[in-house]
């Protein structure tokens, strides 16, 4: 895609959401691309320069270097470090960028980081409703918030995908928090339904059966699908639902099932970092299955 001009964009994270973007935006011509990540100077962040590297974006020293003279930065960090990654940045803007939260949190949280970038950046409340992958860049999204119209064209000239919800900051966040009530929590039930039926040995069974209530689902398929989902991510999605269970609060409502999704993701997540568990994630549901239940028996 050609362009005579092209924005200067910047990641504050650099996990999977933000490498998948990246990578999408680098194959349509976008070319001034920073990134920077807590973990770069870490030996944990060795995984993620090497991703930036292959990219192609230049990585950045710090947060005040990976936006400098930026005209977009896409904050795409953990739930529980949204607000941290906001005020990392807030001193060194320039030029009121704009802010693309698509942090999985609150929409009080997404209001209160737009209360403290104030008059610095362009804040646009961003909620990804679809896997990251295959689609990156392209992956359907939700915008709201004041300037969510005013960015809108950029966003269509980048190709990506953004449907406007609205100019209230958090009716996107609330959208998405609410869906992950029931994705997340499906995700834990799948968890608890197979692996029991895997220890009694009624695995197809179970599964064939699941058929006659719901018709259309591979439940094999998805079950294999949502356990590597939380053997991979489990934390991350713990902490996401955290804020699913702020955002029910706010609304009146005791979020009691989303409360022990919490506890199951978060379990799963530190269950998924067994060797074991990692070797058996391209290896089919049954042997998944296998070794989440020998690792979740000898505590990892």
């Amino acid at each position: 895609m050609n362009r005579r001009n092209t924005p200067r964009i910047s990641f504050i994270g650099f996990g999977e959401a933000g490498q998948a973007i990246a990578s999408g935006l680098r194959e349509v011509g976008i070319e001034r691309i920073a990134a920077w990540d807590i973990l770069f100077p870490q030996r944990e962040g060795e995984r993620l320069r090497a991703a930036g590297e292959a990219i192609g974006v230049r990585l950045a020293n710090s947060a005040a270097d990976a936006v400098r003279e930026t005209d977009m930065i896409i904050a795409a960090v953990t739930a529980a470090s949204s607000l941290e990654a906001a005020r990392s940045v807030q001193p060194h803007l320039s030029g009121t960028p704009y802010y693309l939260d698509i942090n999985s949190v609150s929409p009080g949280r997404k209001q209160e980081t737009e209360r403290l970038l104030g008059e610095a950046a362009r804040y646009v409340d961003v909620a990804v409703i679809a896997a990251i992958h295959p689609a990156l860049h392209r992956t359907p999204v939700l915008t709201a918030g004041p300037h969510a119209k005013t960015i809108a064209s950029l966003l269509a000239e980048l190709d990506m995908r953004a449907s406007i919800v609205g100019p209230q900051t958090g009716a996107a966040a609330a959208i998405k928090m609410i869906r992950s009530v029931l994705i997340k929590g499906i995700e834990a039930l799948t968890l608890e339904c197979f692996l029991a039926a895997a220890r009694a040995g009624v695995l197809d069974e179970v599964t064939a059966s699941l058929k006659n209530n719901y018709t259309g689902v591979d439940w094999a398929k998805m079950s294999e699908y949502n356990l590597e989902r939380m053997a991979s991510h489990g934390e991350r999605r713990a902490a996401e639902m955290e804020e699913s269970a702020a955002t029910l609060r706010q609304l009146g409502i005791e979020p009691m099932m989303v409360d022990a999704t919490v506890t199951r993701q978060r379990e799963m997540g530190a269950i998924g970092k067994s060797e074991m568990v990692r070797a058996s994630l391209d290896k089919g549901r049954p042997a998944m299955l296998a070794a989440i239940s020998e690792a979740a028996k000898n505590g990892r």
